[in-house]
């Protein structure tokens, strides 16, 4: 009888223990699902672009991952290492600047985050879709998006490494081919007086003013000349100005007051450059002996061993379709960096219309951007972007014929390795300041603006 009883109670045991598991394991099933539906949906992000704005924006926005949810960027770029063109003024000069103080790997600075929030794809952007929300790219592959961050900045009309050419071989070549041309001239113009070429004649003077003749031709070439009056053309000013001053004669770095373009004329000269204002090249032909001749706009003609071409960028933009750009090839963006009549789209740096085309201001709509990125994944409202830092000094720009008030912009330049100078706003910086501040044209930045360290 006892018997009986105690395999009557085992198998009600038994029986208690299946009905248990099955209402358990029904029960912590449900608990399942319903965590999983209720979690946060992984955001991709994709950033086309490997120079400043794309790298500087994909790590602000990796380093608050945490606050915002799962997500994954992916960054799209052509070249596998990032160009400090920053220096390439200096860097187009032979033995100035190390290829490891210009180029550094893009996918070691990310090598910290996890696999699953971060990836790195060596290809170029090649079509857009906004309504599937999808990138072609050159590998084949086309890339779906939650967010895409347009980055991808520009190039030189004339194919030359003072920006990034491509792939990084291709850039690292181009500046190799350059410095041995350097090398070996005699004669060396240097076409267009803005920055870029102001810079470059100072950088070739300082080195080799001795022994080589370097010509600045003065007067930018028209269709930059015209870009940039469709663009930005910016004159500061702490007072209203009368708009016949905005360019008010034959000088170099014509955006800028008058104290800063007539102290880099004269450093250009006390470097032995010859400024030949008023002027600008007009064509160029390849002669039998390998010079090249340059017609210039009065009439003139110069033989020369090198000729170096300064004025024109390109936005990189042939993958957007046409109606997101304006007749300059720029991307058109908003207050918010958005692009016009594209969903959950944004373009900053050398690529959009925005501002002009300077590092500090793509600095600047980088934070903006992942920002504003975190607020959106966090459902917070984004805000609007402010064309300058300051409110304190006015800014003159004319757009499309329209002379309109802004806010205060900054410039800074080097002409050589002593001199410089600069503006912000209307006052001209002390020459000291600036040199000291740009004598090293920041390389000591790279290697933390890759891995991020910088942000």
């Amino acid at each position: 009888m006892i018997d009986i009883l105690l395999r009557a109670a085992s198998a009600i045991q038994q029986a208690i223990n299946i009905v248990f598991h099955f209402l358990t394991v029904d029960y912590f099933r449900q608990i399942a699902l319903l965590s999983a539906s209720a979690s946060p949906t992984m955001k991709r992000i994709i950033v086309l672009g490997g120079s400043y704005a794309g790298i500087s924006t994909a790590h602000r926005i990796l380093k608050q991952a945490a606050k915002i949810g799962p997500l994954k960027i992916t960054l799209v770029s052509p070249n596998t290492d990032f160009y400090w063109s920053m220096a390439s003024p200096r860097g187009v000069v032979p033995g100035q600047i190390a290829d490891e103080k210009l180029f550094q790997p893009i996918a070691a600075g990310f090598s910290k985050y996890p696999a699953a929030q971060f990836e790195f794809t060596l290809a170029k952007a090649e079509k857009l879709d906004v309504e599937a929300k999808s990138v072609g790219i050159s590998s084949g592959e086309t890339l779906d998006y939650d967010y895409l961050i347009v980055a991808t900045g520009s190039r030189t009309r004339a194919h030359t490494p003072f920006k990034a050419l491509g792939s990084t071989e291709e850039t690292r070549d181009a500046l190799h081919d350059f410095q041995s041309e350097v090398k070996e001239a005699k004669t060396i113009v240097v076409a267009g007086a803005g920055v870029t070429g102001v810079e470059a004649a100072g950088e070739l003077a300082y080195e080799y003013g001795r022994e080589k003749k370097i010509i600045l031709v003065g007067l930018n070439d028209p269709m930059t000349h015209s870009l940039m009056i469709r663009r930005v053309k910016c004159c500061f000013s702490m007072h209203p100005v009368n708009p016949s001053q905005i360019a008010s004669g034959p000088t170099i770095l014509e955006e800028s007051p008058a104290s800063v373009s007539n102290y880099a004329l004269k450093a250009l000269k006390n470097l032995k450059v010859t400024v030949k204002l008023d002027t600008k090249v007009m064509s160029s032909a390849q002669l039998p002996a390998g010079q090249k001749e340059l017609t210039l706009s009065n009439g003139d003609t110069l033989t020369t061993d090198m000729y170096i071409p300064t004025f024109g960028l390109i936005p990189n933009s042939s993958y957007i379709p046409a109606p997101y750009l304006n007749t300059n090839g720029s991307v058109m963006v908003d207050e918010y960096l958005r692009v016009k009549g594209a969903k959950d789209v944004w373009a900053i740096g050398d690529v959009s219309d925005v501002e002009s085309w300077q590092f500090i201001t793509c600095d600047r709509q980088s934070a903006h951007l992942a920002r504003n990125m975190i607020s959106m994944m966090n459902n917070r409202p984004p805000l609007p972007y402010k064309v300058a830092a300051s409110r304190m000094i006015s800014v003159f720009i004319i757009r499309d014929g329209v002379l309109t008030d802004l806010v205060a912009g900054f410039m800074g330049l080097q002409i050589g390795k002593k001199a410089a100078t600069g503006h912000f706003g209307s006052w001209r910086l002390p020459s000291f300041i600036v040199a000291r501040a740009r004598r090293t044209l920041f390389v000591e930045n790279m290697g933390p603006t890759v891995d991020g360290s910088l942000f």
